[in-house]
């Protein structure tokens, strides 16, 4: 024995202590294994091969067995069953494709599961039992009908990889029914689809493939079995069910052919096995308790959400409305403010203005009342003189401003005659003056507007006649600003009422209009003097009236036609016409004595008057509607 740091033969030391030795079971394997069969049995044994043949001469036995990796007497033999020996007597060599390999291996209950190793064993056992050499009679049949043959062409496909995915892509022994859609499916879907899944994963290029579940599986995982099963990707293919080999064939051409109608039948059943598993994952999909349930909590998680995003959204709705009342609020209150402030400033206004206008009115009466009294500033014989300071008198009323009329009533109320009289002729001069003075820039203006064509204007101004101003000025009050196409309206009622043929247009009206507004003391001033005028032919038609005894002439106690037939010739006033038109909506057509009634509820109108009064409002509504609808027509065209 070595001491402890002390050289062997080959050089080696120890230089540690050595660890306590463990027992350990060791197996040999490959060439190792080889020598403990040689070490167990004594003797050696030389390789040899084993090979079959039929009587055409092909190989139906193993290639390069190796008798060394195991004897026949370490494989299990045992008592066969006797179905499966009569399985094997009653093949057919020449109908190989028909019989089930695996069968004919006694490997029918593990098939595609058992291993290389497995089917290995399984063939020399076969070989042990059903070979020629080793039975005890010989048969009577020739080798090529010999049921050994069929054992060497199943170990030829099973144990041949490329050729055994083959002959499992069409295993006889897989069922490929596709459960359907009925009650009894529903009801009990994980018992039905699961083994049916379960036996489809064998096809899939992809593993491991994603099992059913149960009813407690979560979204995801439902999810992701599903997508796989509809993106399935199968190493299923057909080619074990080719009508023809093509090696048969007797030339290239021939060989072609062949291959490419066996392509054709295999895309063709793969196709119909594409549709087949679709079939499949979308009676499960339909079938599946759980896809239901997912889609109620989906819903119902939607519907969570729209009725948080509708609470969310009514609260903002809420809350834009209670600030748009606060804002309109405080918007009325400030307009409320405003046109309380705006009110109290008009009512302020107008106490002034009315104060004004009775100040100033009260001036012009005490001119009037002067000038009066001192007889026109004329003798007494002198009536056009007076007629003239009496329009002298109604200008300066017109005109004069407050502090003028006040500057001229205190010198005429200063009682000097001559002085009164200067004032108030220096006063007439001014005025005359100024009116003129106001004309000429209005022709002025005119001739500008016009660029020169005064006397397009002079010839316009012609053209209207005394009764087409006095329609025009009708028209105007009677069709206020806001009418629609206003002017057109009122150049079709002058046309309508004129009786000179007139034709005018709406540009022609509103220059008129425009000219009228501007000239509008010279027009009060030629109606005052035409008022006059008919005032004196009237006086002078009364002092030559005829005496009461003439019965075509008028009593004396009328002083007009209208009179004598009971009417009340004053004006209507404001008062007056509201209380005729509320008494017409009181009383209607069919009210008894209805015009009595009217009567009564207007005081100093007769029935008379209101029946008159009646006539006119309704010629003028007519008029009025006429002048619109001819308006109308006339745009159009």
């Amino acid at each position: 024995m070595r001491m402890f740091g002390e050289e062997d033969e080959e050089g080696f030391c120890v230089c540690n202590k050595l660890s306590v030795p463990e027992p350990r079971q060791v197996e040999p394997v490959g060439r190792w294994y080889e020598a403990f069969c040689l070490r167990q049995r004594g003797r050696h044994h030389s390789h040899s091969r084993t090979s079959f043949h039929n009587s055409s001469g092909e190989h139906d036995g193993l290639e390069e067995v190796e008798d060394e990796d195991e004897d026949e007497d370490e494989v299990e033999t045992g008592e066969e069953d006797a179905d499966e020996v009569n399985y094997l007597k009653n093949l057919d060599p020449k109908l190989w494709k028909e019989q089930d390999h695996y069968r004919v291996l006694g490997l029918r209950e593990t098939r595609y599961k058992a291993s290389d190793s497995d089917i290995k064993k399984a063939y020399k056992r076969k070989v042990l039992l059903h070979h020629p050499d080793k039975r005890q009679a010989k048969r009577a049949v020739s080798e090529d009908d010999d049921y050994f043959t069929c054992i060497t062409r199943a170990y030829e496909i099973v144990g041949n990889p490329v050729k055994r995915r083959a002959y499992d892509s069409v295993d006889p022994e897989f069922d490929s029914a596709i459960p359907s859609t009925n009650a009894h499916s529903r009801e009990n879907f994980y018992e039905t689809f699961d083994a049916v899944f379960f036996e489809n994963s064998r096809w899939s290029v992809d593993q491991p493939v994603p099992q059913l579940g149960t009813n407690k599986s979560t979204f995801e995982e439902v999810d992701n079995f599903y997508s796989f099963w509809y993106d399935f990707d199968s190493w299923r293919e057909f080619s074990y069910e080719d009508e023809d080999d093509k090696e048969k064939g007797e030339n290239r051409d021939e060989r072609r052919w062949i291959d490419k109608n066996n392509r054709v039948a295999r895309k063709e059943k793969k196709k119909e096995e594409v549709a087949r598993l679709r079939t499949l994952v979308d009676n499960a999909y339909a079938c599946d308790p759980r896809i239901q349930r997912f889609k109620d909590e989906k819903k119902q998680e939607k519907e969570e959400q729209k009725r948080v995003r509708q609470e969310a959204a009514r609260g903002k709705m809420e809350e834009e409305k209670r600030l748009r009342e606060a804002e309109r609020e405080e918007a009325r209150r400030i307009k409320q403010q405003e046109d309380e402030e705006a009110r109290a400033q008009a009512a302020v206004a107008k106490r002034q203005k009315d104060a004004q206008k009775k100040v100033l009115k009260k001036e012009r009466k005490s001119l009037r009342s002067a000038v009066k009294d001192a007889d026109y500033f004329v003798a007494a014989d002198d009536d056009a003189t007076r007629l003239a300071n009496m329009e002298d008198v109604e200008m300066l009323c017109e005109r004069l401003e407050m502090v003028e009329l006040q500057a001229l009533n205190e010198t005429i109320a200063a009682g000097n005659a001559a002085a009164a009289r200067d004032a108030f002729n220096e006063q007439v001069k001014k005025m005359r003056a100024r009116i003129e003075k106001e004309k000429a820039e209005l022709l002025a203006a005119e001739r500008r507007d016009t660029k020169g064509g005064s006397t397009a204007s002079t010839t316009r101004d012609k053209d209207w006649t005394e009764e087409e101003i006095q329609i025009l000025i009708k028209a105007v009050n009677l069709f206020p600003a806001g009418t629609n196409q206003r002017w057109e309206v009122v150049a079709n009622y002058i046309n309508q009422h004129s009786t000179t043929n007139s034709d005018k247009n709406a540009k022609e009206t509103l220059g008129m209009a425009k000219k009228l507004q501007k000239d509008d003391f010279v027009l009060k001033e030629d109606a005052n003097k035409k008022a006059f005028e008919k005032f004196q032919q009237r006086s002078k038609a009364a002092d030559t009236r005829t005496t009461p005894a003439d019965e075509s002439a008028p009593s004396a106690r009328y002083e007009t036609p209208a009179e004598m037939m009971g009417l009340n010739t004053s004006p209507w006033t404001t008062d007056e016409q509201k209380r005729l038109e509320q008494a017409l909506k009181t009383y209607p057509s069919s009210t008894a004595e209805r015009w009595d009634r009217i009567a009564d509820a207007i005081p100093n109108r007769s029935k008379k008057d209101c029946i008159k009064r009646y006539k006119e409002l309704a010629e003028m509504v007519k008029a009025k509607k006429a002048a619109q609808q001819a308006a109308a027509k006339s745009a159009r065209s």
